[in-house]
């Protein structure tokens, strides 16, 4: 992993990004080649092909990261990488007949772009296929030593597969007092000291497992090692480099003290709002008729009856209490009991205009006027409705830490896991909401914004 503007890359996405920006980049310019070798023109009219070349690579990778292909687990599926990849190329087509319009200077003849074009899917697909094939091979994965045989070993060995995809845990080492838990053929035997061990198996990495670091830990050993090259990491970094969130059952309130993060500075929240202004700005201007289009739906289904809008107290910064913007997407009478309720798969409730606008995220867009009047940001967590933030506080570990900052339209929890209704989705949420606040940069709001594209588009998490 390399950690860029203090969020987690994977460093084997960031190799794809720079291999297809050389393709995209090197297709545009051999489609001009080819095209001037077909009609006898000098080479020398080469270099004028840079200009479109890079802003032709500048919107396929924008366009690529908001189709998910830059996200951690993108290569869950082949048939699923090949269509969002020609997905990306028909929207890339699009923009860029658009930009040619608009920028005439930037225009190359159909012949030469549609080459170049052609040829930059045609490398796009041929270099995911090989990165698909070459990330199973353990030549290129990080190899980790772990210490410690107890219960919270044993939960590495549990990770998804695509997250273990980019190490190969080559095996435990027990400490003293400690239960053995996993599987014991998994136990190395250590015949000299922890250095010489991380050199007969080239360890890069070792993680350490245990809380208790005054018994029976081997902290120079550690050290020793350290110094010599290895990377040391403790449970709750591990999970948190590798998973993109914070797990809980991990944390202490001494991690968050002593860690990096969790601080709301003066510059970076001035930032932030500035953002937040642009964006809602720019997207106003573009979503006003859709917004307009869906009010008009709304009152002709409701026959004219019930409202459009539909206000809700949430529970914002400070937990201070707002109204919450929202196109109606319910039956009037949704919870005329006064009971709040989750809203569950295939929800009765909701109407079939709100059925449509929930799935689109449409119901979400004059959220952008609470986000203006500054009671909510663009990216952040979601807020909840104060009778479920009663309950979630009691019985989960370190839930008030999500209004320390204002709540978001969208949020990393909602691009990394489906819509949460019920206590332990808002567990599982609350761990990658800890990590935004954590690792908040304008650069992961950024991304949190492209890849809510992929999310709208494919349906993810709507109810």
């Amino acid at each position: 992993m390399i950690r860029l503007f203090r969020h987690y890359v994977p460093r084997a996405l960031l190799i794809l990004a720079f291999a297809e920006v050389f393709i995209l980049i090197g297709s545009i310019y051999l489609g001009r080649s080819l095209s001037l070798h077909a009609y006898g023109m000098s080479q020398t009219e080469l270099h004028n092909a840079l200009p479109t070349a890079l802003v032709f690579t500048a919107v396929m990778i924008v366009i690529m990261t908001a189709m998910g292909l830059y996200e951690r687990h993108f290569w869950n599926g082949k048939a699923d990488m090949i269509l969002r990849v020609a997905v990306s190329f028909f929207l890339g087509l699009f923009a860029m007949t658009l930009i040619f319009y608009m920028l005439p200077n930037l225009y190359l003849g159909r012949g030469e772009f549609g080459q170049g074009f052609t040829l930059a899917l045609a490398g796009v697909i041929l270099v995911r296929f090989g990165f698909l094939h070459l990330s199973d091979r353990d030549i290129l994965k990080r190899r980790v030593l772990v210490l410690g045989t107890g219960a919270k070993a044993a939960q590495i060995e549990h990770l998804p597969g695509d997250i273990m995809r980019a190490i190969k845990v080559i095996g435990y080492v027990r400490l003293p007092a400690e239960q053995n838990v996993v599987d014991p053929a998994r136990i190395l035997p250590v015949t000299g000291t922890l250095n010489e061990l991380t050199e007969r198996y080239q360890i890069d990495e070792i993680l350490v497992t245990t809380d208790d670091r005054h018994n029976g830990l081997p902290v120079d050993e550690i050290l020793e090692c350290k110094i010599s090259g290895v990377h040391v990491a403790d449970l709750l970094m591990f999970f948190e480099r590798e998973t993109g969130k914070i797990r809980l059952d991990a944390l202490q309130p001494g991690n968050m003290v002593f860690s990096d993060g969790f601080d709301q500075a003066v510059l970076k929240t001035t930032s932030k709002r500035l953002f937040d202004i642009l964006t809602c700005l720019l997207l106003l201007s573009f979503t006003w008729p859709v917004m307009l289009l869906t009010a008009l739906a709304i009152w002709i289904e409701s026959g004219g009856r019930g409202p459009v809008f539909y206000l809700q107290e949430r529970v914002g910064k400070n937990e201070r209490l707002f109204k919450v913007i929202k196109f109606r997407s319910m039956r009037t009478d949704a919870e005329q009991d006064g009971i709040a309720r989750w809203a569950q798969a295939n929800d009765n409730r909701i109407t079939r205009v709100g059925s449509f606008i929930r799935k689109t995220r449409v119901d979400e867009l004059p959220q952008l006027f609470n986000v203006l009047w500054g009671q909510m940001s663009f990216v952040g967590p979601r807020p909840e409705r104060p009778q479920f933030v009663k309950e979630l506080v009691r019985s989960i570990p370190f839930y008030s830490i999500r209004h320390r900052v204002n709540p978001g339209i969208t949020g990393w929890a909602q691009i990394c896991y489906p819509y949460g209704a019920s206590e332990e989705d808002a567990r599982e949420k609350l761990q990658y909401d800890l990590y935004y606040i954590k690792n908040y940069s304008l650069f992961l709001d950024f991304m949190v914004l492209l890849q809510t594209a992929h999310v709208i588009l494919w349906g993810k998490g709507a109810r």
